[in-house]
């Protein structure tokens, strides 16, 4: 048996004039075309979603300065791996490639960032996250942050034409362009799953005239028309989000159904989950429950049985009451800690003997009602509030009359 590696693999492109999309860092005012056409390479960090080049612009990247790359894996790969490699590449000069980037521990870190800051190793990094919060400060501080965006129809359907000619004798059906442009809109914004799913054509029809029905026939995509006119997935979706957040359950209902027929139920209820906890959050926290209860009703029985469990929570989450309370309250406590709000934690609140500690921990559980006064906050965070209450729902006002309380409590108890 003859196995070749896949066609997105063999096709990855070799240098930036290749890679389509990201012009706003790869294009002729780009900062990494700059940065290649100035030859000074620098360290940085590459986030955006799976498919969107990230690997392929950091191969390019070497392949350019005609660094040897390395590849390491911050969540899998062991320090003994890294050591490995720096130490061969202080013999060469390397661009180090570090994968799930915010993943990686401080004994790692530790080790990696003198070779970094000296200018032994260019790294980048790759992450799906956010690396303003993801990623450690004394990282993020060493290199340069990029974000890559997602990469749009016409972009696909440009990378499958030059795979195409370049792979003329491999690739013998011919296609037709309004299958490209289904391809473009199914693909979920990544080329490699284009690139594979023109690999099934070509060797499901060899040497024919491929039609959009022959297309649909082998790749079992959704039948819903998206033309390049139409909103993509990704729209569809924050459209079904802001409904259900607006309160519209009618609109809501309309673009659930829009996403069902796309047949994507894993996104659909990604999705989901998100608004339980973004917009409804402590207004009505049973929703949580019942979102698990319908996602496991979805796997069980899958379509067009899940479009029911589906309706069901669709409706109740655009009827209920609404707080994003508990998202403005992390992204608040966030903003403090991105902005190097981090003092010294308090003596007592430490579990160690501390001979600086004149107040030691008062054990809640051994006053009435569990409350005693003692300050948490660092003293330069005094009076501080991150979590402001809504009270749109029942279960909410319940916490805020207990937050109430609790603070006349220990503001009684104040020494």
């Amino acid at each position: 048996m003859n196995i070749v590696k896949p066609l997105a693999f063999r096709a990855r492109p070799k240098n930036i004039d290749e890679i389509v999309g990201q012009d706003h860092i790869i294009g002729p005012s780009g900062v990494i075309r700059k940065m290649i056409e100035h030859e000074q390479a620098f360290s940085m960090i590459l986030y955006g979603p799976p498919g969107v080049g990230k690997t392929t612009i950091a191969e390019a990247v070497g392949e350019a300065f005609g660094l040897h790359s390395y590849k390491f894996n911050a969540s899998t790969d062991r320090k003994s791996e890294l050591v490995a490699i720096m130490k061969e590449s202080n013999l060469y000069g390397a661009l180090l490639i570090v994968d799930e980037i915010h993943r990686m521990n401080k004994d790692i870190q530790d080790y990696l960032l003198p070779h970094v800051e000296e200018g032994r190793v260019v790294l980048i990094g790759l992450t799906t996250n956010n690396p303003y919060h993801s990623v450690n400060p004394a990282v993020r501080s060493r290199t340069h942050v990029l974000k890559l965006k997602p990469i749009q129809p016409q972009d696909i359907i440009k990378r499958l034409h030059q795979v195409q000619d370049r792979f003329r004798e491999e690739l013998t059906a011919t296609i037709d362009e309004t299958v490209f442009q289904y391809i473009a809109q199914s693909s979920n914004n990544e080329i490699r799953s284009a690139i594979n799913q023109l690999e099934i054509l070509s060797i499901t029809y060899p040497n024919q005239d491929v039609t959009l029905d022959m297309a649909k026939a082998v790749l079992l995509q959704p039948s819903l028309s998206l033309d390049k006119n139409e909103d993509n997935y990704f729209n569809i979706l924050s459209a079904f989000q802001k409904s259900i957040r607006g309160s519209d359950v009618d609109a809501a209902l309309h673009y659930l159904a829009r996403l069902i027929a796309m047949e994507d139920l894993s996104s659909l209820l990604r999705r989901m989950s998100v608004i339980a906890f973004e917009d409804i959050g402590l207004a009505n926290p049973m929703i949580v429950t019942k979102m698990q209860a319908c996602a496991a009703a979805c796997e069980r029985v899958g379509f067009p049985e899940a479009r029911i469990p589906l309706s069901m929570l669709t409706i109740d989450m655009a009827l209920s009451p609404k707080s994003n309370s508990a998202v403005n309250a992390i992204d608040a406590a966030l903003k403090d800690v991105m902005e190097g709000k981090t003092p010294k934690i308090p003596n007592h609140l430490i579990n160690v003997a501390n001979f600086e500690d004149k107040n030691p921990y008062k054990y809640p559980h051994d006053y009435e009602e569990a409350l005693v006064y003692q300050e948490y906050l660092p003293k330069e965070l005094r009076n501080t509030t991150y979590y402001q209450a809504k009270n749109t729902g029942k279960y909410e006002r319940a916490l805020d009359e207990r937050n109430t309380i609790i603070k006349q409590v220990l503001k009684k108890s104040k020494p």
